[in-house]
């Protein structure tokens, strides 16, 4: 018995030293900032926390700032991306981007994002304009709304730009792991891997679950339609113009299969009263080593929000 409980004890130990030895060499590998899954597991880490609101099930902390993927993203007192939000001027147009990771811009240094770059337009215009960036990461069209409607109003845009996205209508869990999820890139590393190899990503395309997400049936869709409804009703009630700005998976721009998503989209655009924009054309037959943030990471580029804001700049503009 004696020599069992050694044997259990000696092999506890071996495995423990295995495991900080695994953890300890994928941190050091990974300290240069290019593996895209981790930089996202540190970006919930660093920057979200959980929300009381089980619609969205995270939020971004507030006034923080973390370097990822060799990017800082900084977060100000509404948890938006940027500085300081700027105190309402009677006369001034203020318009809120709602969005997801895209839309914060995810691998792009603040003033290249598109809501910089409309910024530096519309000041080039001289027009007296804000532009805000609400963006969060592994948002949805019902969770961005719902922090809109919920968390801020208090920023009194004048126009809201939905910066839709075609995973928009998916059903997302509130996510927050485990405590070795939390705190394990070896943890975390071993979940990607099993979930790629036997999850549902594995078993059909991405056509064909785009094709899934999409059936009028499907709960992420109800709950992007009716989101969107609440969003439209407010507005109403607020004098608040509502773009709907489509912006296209990047994964493949020259055989692009995803066109019936945006037609989709755009007939509930219309349905809503909402200005309809495609950012399609602006990056078709882009291949990824032109567009992408960093290889493995299919997240606009720079260029890409270059081209987002140059397709977006004609349709915010007001008569004069």
């Amino acid at each position: 018995m004696k020599n069992i409980l050694s044997s259990v004890v000696l092999f506890a130990i071996s495995v423990l030293v295995a495991l900080g030895v695994g953890e300890a060499a994928l941190r050091f590998k990974n300290a240069d900032m290019r593996n895209y899954d981790i930089e996202m597991w540190r970006y919930a880490l660093e920057l979200k926390k959980r929300s009381d609101d089980p619609v969205l099930g995270h939020d971004h902390q507030a006034s923080k700032s973390a370097t990822l993927q060799s990017v800082e993203i900084r977060t100000n007192e509404l948890g938006l991306r940027g500085g300081p939000t700027p105190p309402v001027v009677p006369g001034q147009r203020r318009i809120l981007f709602l969005g997801s990771s895209v839309t914060l811009g995810w691998g792009v240094p603040e003033k290249d994002t598109v809501e910089a770059r409309l910024q530096d337009m519309f000041k080039a215009a001289g027009d007296n304009v804000v532009v805000m960036n609400a963006g969060i990461g592994n948002y949805n069209a019902e969770r961005y709304v719902q922090r809109f409607l919920t968390e801020l109003t208090s920023t009194q845009p004048t126009d809201i730009v939905v910066h839709f996205f075609v995973r928009d209508a998916e059903k997302l869990d509130a996510g927050g792991g485990n405590w070795f999820l939390r705190n394990s890139q070896l943890a975390v590393t071993l979940w990607i891997a099993g979930s790629r190899l036997f999850g549902k990503s594995s078993e059909k395309s991405l056509v064909d679950h785009y094709k899934e997400v999409y059936e009028p049936t499907q709960p992420g869709y109800q709950a992007m339609l009716a989101a969107l409804v609440k969003l439209k009703d407010y507005a109403a009630t607020k004098g608040i113009r509502v773009y709907l700005a489509m912006t296209p998976d990047v994964h493949d721009l020259v055989d692009y299969k995803f066109d019936f998503i945006h037609e989709r989209v755009k007939g509930i655009a219309e349905k809503d009263g909402f200005r309809y924009v495609d950012l399609l054309p602006a990056m078709r037959n882009l291949k990824p080593e032109e567009l992408w943030s960093m290889p493995g990471d299919p997240h606009p580029n720079g260029l890409g929000h270059k081209l987002m804001a140059d397709a977006l700049f004609p349709a915010l503009q007001l008569p004069r």
